[in-house]
């Protein structure tokens, strides 16, 4: 299973993606009726789907999978009762599968037989996604049902956040321990620290400055820069997260301690606590669709909607 997507609801959705494409560094990869998707240099067809709205939310996150595993799925998630449906997707790349809320509001889609497309060169670019992180009411409860329902692995816990992984990647989402639930933010994977420390200098060239980094986190290892994006939530630049064994041994808070006045493995960035809270805060979870009984086979069941 990869991580593939995230598809965001907004004001101002052309403007945010002339930002991401003109400032950030993405391509653009096709708009239809008011809905505008971008990608990176990889093979999936796009990385962001930003569509206009009055107000803020998160509409999904894609994950594609083999037919096999999203048969697995259909079962773990009917056994949670969790709200869910099978859905036939109309963005870029198509695939078929479902789409499910957990229980603070987190929207995950699950699609196979997702079409790719030819990667680009673009050494700015970045590659694909790396991470989507959610804030959480109950991080440890949320973890635990993406575990049993949903078939992932907790890679590791802090005192921040609980870290969990759908293949060998470190982590393709973590639950921070915020109080309340909504997207933290969204990471985008360059090709490599190059790649990141441009991107910050293209970032300041225009008048903006990191809200932390750079830096290198302690879960995952990987070398990070976040950015407050106008319209849109917290983004990172971010390269070479850890490939982890399938034994990795998960992480305890006592494992990820740092000297005084540090809160990563560089310690060289501060941290704009506050700004970055108020950015976390404005994409909550919003279900649009009316759940309808999953079921195993045939995939293309009749029931199955368009999303």
């Amino acid at each position: 299973m990869k991580l593939r997507s995230i598809e965001l609801a907004l004001p101002h959705a052309v403007e945010a993606a002339a930002f991401l494409t003109d400032i950030w560094g993405m391509a653009p990869a096709g708009a239809t009726a008011g809905t505008y998707y971008l990608r990176g240099s990889g093979p999936f067809p796009y990385l962001v789907a930003l569509a206009e709205s009055p107000e803020p939310f998160v509409q999904s996150t894609t994950f594609v999978c083999s037919a096999e595993r999203l048969e697995t799925l259909r079962a773990s998630v009917t056994a949670a009762g969790l709200p869910a449906r099978a859905v036939t997707s109309q963005d870029p790349g198509g695939g078929h599968g479902i789409e499910v809320e957990l229980a603070e509001g987190e929207l995950f889609r699950f699609l196979a037989d997702a079409a790719e497309v030819a990667p680009v060169v673009g050494a700015d670019l970045p590659v694909k996604l790396t991470h989507v992180v959610f804030n959480s009411a109950d991080a440890e409860a949320t973890a635990t049902l993406a575990e049993q329902a949903l078939g992932f692995q907790v890679s590791d816990r802090t005192k921040g956040m609980v870290f969990v992984r759908c293949n060998a990647s470190h982590h393709s989402t973590a639950f921070a321990r915020a109080g309340f639930a909504s997207l933290n933010h969204v990471a985008f994977e360059m090709i490599d620290i190059d790649a990141v420390m441009r991107g910050i200098g293209r970032l300041r060239d225009n008048g903006m400055a990191p809200a932390w980094g750079p830096g290198r986190h302690g879960p995952g290892a990987n070398v990070f820069a976040y950015f407050i994006a106008p319209y849109l939530p917290v983004i990172e630049f971010s390269t070479a997260v850890e490939q982890v064994p399938e034994d990795y041994r998960t992480g305890v808070p006592e494992d990820w301690t740092w000297p005084a006045n540090r809160i990563d493995q560089w310690g060289m960035s501060d941290k704009d606590f506050a700004g970055l809270r108020v950015a976390e805060e404005l994409f909550r979870h919003r279900r649009t669709w009316e759940p309808d009984p999953l079921h195993s086979s045939p995939l293309h069941s009749a029931n199955e909607e368009t999303a």
